[in-house]
């Protein structure tokens, strides 16, 4: 029964992972497309880790999942946000708002 649970939890996953690339392909914008890159690296992150923990419950493979999955679910809206203010930069030339934005 567990692998069954593993091949559901890991067959979402990656149903998940590819509707955020075809979002990055299919996106106009730099800041779209970031949008739908870092929605991967949410819920399909956590249906592996739980497929993970479903295996391998909580020893040292599933600690280590847990682990691997805080990490990028933490660490990642840093990088998210130091790219997008990258971004602004090469675009617009700074990071602040455009005065028609501030009205927002």
């Amino acid at each position: 029964m567990s692998n069954v649970a593993v091949d559901i939890l890991l067959g979402l996953a990656v149903a998940l992972e590819l509707a955020c690339c075809i979002g990055v392909v299919a996106a106009r914008t730099t800041f779209d497309r970031l949008h739908y890159a870092s929605a991967g690296a949410t819920v399909p992150a956590f249906l592996v880790v739980a497929a993970v923990l479903v295996r391998e419950h909580v020893s040292s493979g599933g600690l280590q999942a847990i682990v691997a999955g805080a990490l990028l679910f933490f660490l990642y809206p840093v990088l998210l946000t130091a790219t997008a203010r990258a971004a602004r930069r090469i675009d617009y030339g700074d990071v602040s708002a455009l005065p028609e934005e501030k009205g927002r």
